[in-house]
Formats: structure tokens, sequence, C-alpha cells
């Protein structure tokens, strides 16, 4: 992380920045430029305007695309953005408006990649949300959609992965011969929660973590660990005989761990989609006795809309929610008094420098010193 008067591009560079902003990944792209290209004129005294290359995926009307490039990318560090989550972003085929989905937008990126022709001294894709992860295990007779795009994408001469909280990273094992760097939020949750919530007491007696699952343990446990608080955990209790928008349901919710009573409660988790598990839960520690609920989810995509949240908050059922803007969010979800976005932009800036400077990216993967930091800095 860069403190004070320190300096980001130092000494010869692997070769100039390229950003590549997919459709959908636009707006993400622009703010990591604006770092990227405040720090370079800081750091060189030389003022460059943007390291983005112009581009644009058109469609015909009958539904085929193509990516073209509007600037050569021969011998540059190319940084190729995609959002495949992006369902705001919508195209015309056979007069009708359709929205994109993942694979859209996973062939979008295939475009652009062919469309840079091998001609691009590095290239690497930043997906943060990884196309396929929630599919990245085989239990009967079907497809392994993650483990399939990495070996595309190394094919075409990826050289490198950066993901944000993949669902299961092991997915990488497909691909052990190319670079793939799950990063976590950690750092920019907390410090978004703390600057929304100053009243907070970060100690055994007031505060804890509870993981809404056993997948989810890791993360949770790193929380606690770092905050120095009691972790507690949930087990869900599916049934596996039935089957219901493509999973099973939850039975019920098994709490594991210390009393809740009176504490107020962080609970994390990689993705919030239709909700439900996650107001479950909040209900559960309420009826507990738990203060304040804070959840906090890497991508808050709300499959099934905000209504169920705003009613949940207004209830007192929850106190806030805290999402990224790794992927698109509705419009009118950062109006809600009960959301919170914790930018990323100037992470991954870092994390593109870093790697344009070949420095080890190990600081970055665990910013454990930099959340000590804003937590003394906090409790002062």
């Amino acid at each position: 992380m860069k403190a004070p008067g320190d300096k980001i591009f130092v000494g010869q560079p692997h070769s100039k920045i390229a950003l590549l902003a997919a459709p959908g990944a636009v707006d993400l792209t622009n703010k990591i430029d604006y770092y990227l290209t405040k720090w370079y004129e800081q750091d060189t005294g030389e003022k460059i305007d943007t390291f983005q290359i112009s581009l644009r995926c058109p469609r015909f009307s009958s539904g085929d695309g193509k990516a073209v490039i509007n600037e050569s990318v021969r011998g540059r560090d190319a940084y190729v953005i995609v959002d495949v989550g992006n369902y705001g972003c919508t195209y015309s085929m056979f007069g009708i408006e359709n929205r994109m989905s993942p694979d859209d937008h996973y062939a979008d990126l295939k475009r652009i990649i062919s469309a840079i022709g091998g001609k691009a001294e590095r290239l690497t894709v930043i997906m943060p949300t990884l196309y396929g992860g929630r599919q990245h295990k085989r239990s009967m007779r079907e497809s392994l959609d993650a483990a399939q795009m990495l070996l595309e994408l190394e094919a075409m001469g990826v050289k490198d992965i950066v993901t944000f909280d993949a669902h299961d990273p092991r997915v990488q094992n497909a691909v052990p011969l190319m670079g793939f760097d799950n990063f976590m939020p950690t750092y920019q949750v907390l410090k978004a929660l703390l600057k929304r919530f100053k009243d907070i007491k970060l100690d055994k007696n007031n505060f804890m973590v509870v993981s809404p699952d056993e997948g989810a343990m890791s993360r949770n446990k790193y929380y606690s660990s770092v905050l120095g608080v009691d972790l507690g955990m949930y087990y869900k209790r599916r049934d596996y005989t039935t089957i219901v928008n493509g999973r099973n349901p939850i039975i019920a919710h098994e709490y594991l761990g210390g009393p809740v009573m009176g504490m107020d409660v962080f609970v994390a988790d990689d993705i919030i989609a239709s909700g439900d598990s996650a107001l479950g839960l909040a209900k559960d520690l309420k009826n507990a006795g738990a203060n304040r609920i804070f959840l906090t989810a890497t991508y808050t995509i709300f499959t099934e809309g905000i209504e169920k949240f705003r009613k949940a908050y207004e209830d007192g059922m929850i106190t806030a929610v805290i999402g990224t803007n790794l992927t698109y969010t509705k419009p009118e979800l950062k109006d809600e008094p009960w959301y919170i976005e914790a930018d990323m932009s100037k992470y991954i800036a870092y994390i593109v420098s870093g790697s344009n400077q070949n420095r080890s990216a190990s600081t970055l993967l665990d910013p454990s010193n930099k959340i000590s930091k804003l937590l003394d800095s906090y409790k002062q």
C-alpha cells in the first residue's frame, strides 16, 4: 500500500500500461485510471491523460458481435477489465432489447483478446466476479464452467487472472502454470463500516463475527482474528430431496458459538443473491437478542430486488449492508440509508501498478498490517 511520500512508479516498468474496459466495466476502469495517472504524474513528473485504450464491442442486428480496438497495444502491458455480472448492459437483437448475461460478457472478453491479436507484451485479465465461479465442482454429470473458462483464456495467451473473493479459489488448479491472484476486500469493507459507524466498540464484550455457513468460515475467521473478537457459525440444514430455483432450500439455521445477546454482530459472505438466507440469519440473530447486525458481501447483486432488505431495515432487523463496486449494482441502491459501498478502485490500481512494476503481491494479498493501523486510528 502507498504511504505518504512513497512512490508507486519507480525505476523501469515492465512496459507501458494499457487499460482496456470491456462493456460494463467502464465506470470501474475510469476510477482505476484516475489513480494510476495521478500517481504517475506525482512520481515521474510526466503527465499522462489516460492509460486507457479506446475500444468498442458493436453488435449486428442479428446479435452477432465483434470487438474493435482503436489504438495499438503492441508491446504494452495490457489489462482487460471485465464485469461479467453487469446485467445493466443491453444490446439490440432482431429489434428486441436484451440484457447482457455473463455468457455475453465472457464472449466480449474473448473478442477483445482476439482483437489484441497477441501483440501485447503481457496480458492480464481483471475479472472481479469469476465467470462460472458458482459452478466450480462436479457432483454429477454437469459442466465445469469456471475451469473451462480458465483453460480457454490460458490458450488465448492470458498470463494472469486477477479476481476477488472467488467462490472456491481451488478452481485455479485447472491452470497451474497461469497466474491466479484471489484478493479479498477485507480492509476496504472495514474502512467503510468504521467510517459510517463511529460508535462501534471492537472488543469481545460488545462485538462478534458470525459466519453464515461453513463455506464462509475462512473469511469470517480472518475478520475475527484481525479484530480480536469471538467467532460463531451457522450450519445450514437443507432439503436435498427438493430443488427450488436451482438450489436446495434451507430448512433451518443451526447456530454454533457463544451467546449473541446484546452484541453487535458482523456477518461476511461472498455474495448476497436473493437475500433469503442472509435475512433469515439476521432474524435468528435478532431473536437470540443480538443488538445491531451488519451484513457484508463482496457481491451484493440482490437478484430479487431490495424491497425485502428495505423492510428489514425499517423493522430494525438489520443495521447496514456493506457491498463493493466490483460488480454492477442497481443505481437506486446507493441512495438507501442502510447500504454502504466499499470502493475497490484504488486497491485495483495498486494491483495494476504493482504488477506492472513486477513487485510482489504478498502485501496486497494480506492487508493485516494496514487493518491494524486502521483499527489503531479508529480506537484513538
